[in-house]
């Protein structure tokens, strides 16, 4: 690898035009590719096959106009008082308008549902008064039917007693033609008395019938009595927006059509919100924040290299990877949903792995120039040595992101292929671009003095003595007890995706959720769709009796506000509600809920047992966030894996690796505590930007495992290599480790300082989504490089001493030697101020 290396690194130096206008072209390729073939990038996040989505499948064949997702207008008066009707008038239109909107299904006007809601719990109380009097109409009513059916009996008993007395006095044949016309009138008034007895039970039918269907109304009223869309005051009102397909899915032009309507409303003296799941939009990559990060880098290399030229080249080396990697990827993004956080992600690691990887080369160049090493011949030993370190340090970052597609979730898993090509792309512009770049300002990236000195460079001085075994103890017991503290916090964390809560306290998105938290109550903000299977075809008063049973058992659970049904498919077999909680999309109470609501199937009804499914943005989110958490612990038990393995083939000891590998999982769960006293405890929320602590990001302890993990093998190789290499040379194992911290510190530090800077630039994105994972990254490389690598391991490896590297001669056999530091090159290209490494003893 090393001799590859040093081979490509005077090639690129020779011809150092032909190699800086192939990326250029390659940067144009990109570009042209990404204009031609590039699609639409996502702000929602999915996963398939997941209980929300199997509801919203089931939904989508079985009961299209509830399958879509939907999304919140909320209206709000500037002065707080009631809507006007001119105001109430221009709200509806503005609603009309949005549902001409291709992708739109419809919206609810919320004044008309509100006075139809208001209308039917005035009809049911007005239909209860009709029964009353109904029932009291029936009761007079029979009460006359029974006075004359007396009076009917009576008459005929007197014709009865005629005909009788006609007969005994031998009259009954003449008297025979008038008893029996008297007989067939009272006949004719007994079929009348029959007819209206009878149309008096009908109507008694009828009214049994109307007293069950409105004593069901009257249950199904009563479970949706916390359902309202006007404020009580009626300063505040609540548009719903239904679309065509889930909200996951929905195109984000169709969104952002809808949020143009919204800010061109004009509505005289009301201010229009969009709720989270429309508003939610893809955000500039770059912003102040970045841009700022991306200064203080600048600033850390001027310092180092004490050149402007020597500061620009890793920067433009950095963004040239980024822009040929993102540009390539993104081309692909319609044939790939990409989400909004993909392209985050490879420009976070890009950029500061980029900048790194360049600084190792080009620090390694500029100590062999002042060396007196010829131009050519330094950039390709720096290429071979420390391009080595950078092409593995780089290979342990690519297989921990590509590592993410073992998780099975395919956001995820494209998430760290972005990630993995811009780190590659990145080790492959370190190892060909910068030479070319170094050959292209030649001695220019020296100072004029450093210029003046070459080849009268002296030796830094080496430490001649190890550390103290007490002050390594020391640190060692402090180190990992100030670590231990910092992760605390991560005992209590939770995993979930943002909300409206979460955005900046000026976004529509947030004033949208704090006016319906305010105004409606926090379950508004998240509501439920809860979907029943019904045993059998089932209408009429029927399908309302299984509505109402259904219902109560589902507002019987705890932390329910309210529900109200949705309507039933055109089958009958399937009937939807919709559930508010009483709390947030991302409190633990409402995650409670889902999961009562689904434990509660099957529900037993007079029909049969009843299957019951939950979907809707809140359940969609919790189901994401439990799915993630669920594969976090084999994520984690891979990356501790490789871990292992590269750094035995690397290292070629059992016990480097060890402490390598525990001083990953100190600072990986030091991070996490960090990131939960923050983000979701809201300490030090001011600082950074957290006005509602919440949930951590669900992806984010994945994502942070998977790209810290990579960084801290890259630092242990920088730092460790050292100290193997002085042990090799014959040093004392504990003054190796002196010697190698020594050596390695200053370019550690500063490529600490680097990606902690860019990363740090994102805490401070417009993105919400994005800051925590900027924050993780930053903390995360600060920790790792300061108090694990440069302290914690050094004082481990001085309390193991000689032991630490110790190899069983079966495995030192058959594993491969990698050298990492290029001592092969260095012995068969010496230079002035080198030191040529003789063969380790075997059996080390």
């Amino acid at each position: 690898m090393a001799s590859l290396l040093y081979r490509l690194g005077r090639f690129a130096a020779r011809r150092h035009w032909t190699v800086i206008v192939t990326w250029i072209v390659l940067l144009a390729l990109g570009g042209v590719g990404y204009g031609v073939f590039g699609g639409t990038i996502s702000s929602s996040i999915s996963i398939p096959g997941t209980a929300t989505s199997k509801v919203t499948d089931e939904l989508a064949r079985k009961f299209p106009s509830a399958s879509g997702g939907s999304g919140s207008l909320v209206f709000e008066t500037t002065d707080g008082s009631p809507f006007t009707a001119e105001q109430k008038t221009a709200v509806k239109a503005l609603l009309d308008d949005v549902a001409d909107e291709t992708g739109v299904r419809s919206t609810v006007d919320p004044f008309a549902a509100q006075q139809q809601l208001d209308d039917r719990r005035a009809e049911v109380a007005e239909g209860r008064q009709q029964l009353e009097d109904g029932r009291k109409q029936l009761r007079d009513a029979q009460q006359q039917l029974d006075q004359g059916q007396q009076q009917l009996d009576a008459a005929q008993q007197q014709l009865d007693q005629r005909r009788a007395q006609a007969g005994a006095a031998g009259q009954l044949a003449a008297a025979k033609p008038q008893l029996d016309a008297a007989q067939q009138q009272l006949d004719e008034q007994q079929k009348t008395l029959d007819a209206n007895q009878r149309k008096l039970d009908d109507s008694r039918k009828t009214l049994s019938t109307n007293e069950e269907r409105l004593a069901v109304g009257e249950r199904l009223l009563a479970l949706s009595k916390g359902i309202r869309l006007v404020s009580e005051d009626g300063s505040a009102a609540v548009g719903t927006v239904q679309f065509r397909q889930p909200t996951i899915s929905v195109p984000p032009a169709v969104k952002q059509s809808v949020v143009d309507a919204a800010d061109d409303a004009g509505i005289d003296g009301v201010d229009v919100y969009v709720s989270n799941e429309i508003a939610q939009s893809v955000p500039s990559i770059i912003g102040p924040g970045e841009v700022v990060g991306l200064a203080v880098a600048a600033v850390v290399l001027l310092l180092i290299l004490t050149t402007v030229v020597g500061a620009v080249l890793p920067l433009a080396s950095a963004l040239l990877g980024v822009g040929v990697a993102l540009l390539g990827a993104l081309s692909f993004s319609s044939l790939v949903q990409f989400i909004s956080v993909t392209p985050f992600l490879g420009v976070m690691l890009g950029l500061a792995v980029g900048i790194d990887y360049s600084l190792f080369i080009l620090n390694r160049h500029r100590n062999q120039l002042k060396q007196g090493v010829e131009l050519h011949e330094s950039i390709g030993l720096a290429n071979g040595t420390s391009g080595t370190a950078v092409v593995f340090a780089g290979s342990t970052v690519v297989v921990a992101l590509l590592a993410l597609n073992i998780t099975g979730i395919p956001f995820l898993g494209l998430m760290g292929t972005v990630g993995a090509v811009a780190v590659l792309v990145a080790v492959l512009v370190a190892v060909s671009f910068t030479p070319a770049l170094l050959s292209l300002v030649g001695l220019r990236i020296l100072r004029r003095k450093e210029r003046a000195a070459i080849g009268h460079e002296h030796a830094s001085r080496v430490p001649d003595r190890p550390m103290s075994t007490l002050r390594a103890l020391g640190t060692l017991v402090a180190g990992v007890a100030v670590l231990a503290v910092i992760a605390l916090p991560a005992l209590q964390m939770r995993l979930g995706l943002p909300d409206g809560s979460s955005e900046p306290v000026d976004s529509s998105q947030y004033k949208a959720y704090s006016v319906i938290s305010e105004k409606f109550g926090a379950g508004q903000n998240s509501p439920l769709l809860v979907v029943a299977d019904l045993p059998r075809r089932t209408t009429g008063n029927a399908l309302l009796e299984q509505e109402a049973t259904i219902g109560e058992r589902i507002a019987a659970q705890d932390h329910v506000s309210a529900l109200a049904p949705i309507g039933a498919s055109d089958d009958g077999t399937v009937v939807a509600f919709q559930v508010l909680p009483t709390t947030g999309p991302t409190a633990p109470e409402t995650e409670t809920l889902v999961h009562d609501l689904r434990d509660l199937s099957p529900v037993s009804t007079a029909d049969g047992p009843v299957d019951l499914g939950v979907a809707g943005n809140a359940s969609a989110n919790i189901d994401i966030s439990e799915n993630l958490g669920a594969v976090l612990p084999l994520y984690l038990a891979v990356v501790i894996g490789l871990s292992l393995i590269i750094l035995i083939i690397v290292f070629r000891s059992i016990l480097v690796p060890v402490t390598a590998t525990l001083g990953f999982v100190l600072s990986l769960f030091a991070t996490f505590g960090a990131l939960t006293a923050v983000y979701q405890f809201g300490w030090l929320g001011p600082v950074f930007g957290v006005h509602d602590p919440g949930p951590i990001l669900s992806f984010l302890p994945i994502i942070e495992i998977g790209v810290l993990f990579g960084l801290a093998m890259d630092y242990q190789l920088f730092l460790v290599s050292g100290m193997r290499e002085a042990f090799a040379h014959g040093a004392p194992a504990r003054l190796a480790v002196q010697r190698g911290l020594h050596a390695g510190r200053a370019v550690v530090t500063a490529a600490a300082l680097i990606m902690t800077s860019v990363f740090a630039g994102f805490v401070f994105s417009e993105a919400t989504i994005v800051r925590p994972i900027g924050f993780g990254l930053a903390f995360g490389v600060l920790v790792d490089a300061f108090v694990v690598r440069m302290l914690l391991i050094p004082a481990a490896m001085h309390l193991l001493g000689r032991s630490a590297w110790w190899l069983p001669r079966w495995l030192d056999r058959i594993i491969p030697d990698v050298d990492v530091e290029g001592a092969s090159l260095e012995r068969t290209h010496p230079h002035p101020g080198a030191q040529v490494q003789e063969p380790e003893p075997a059996g080390r």
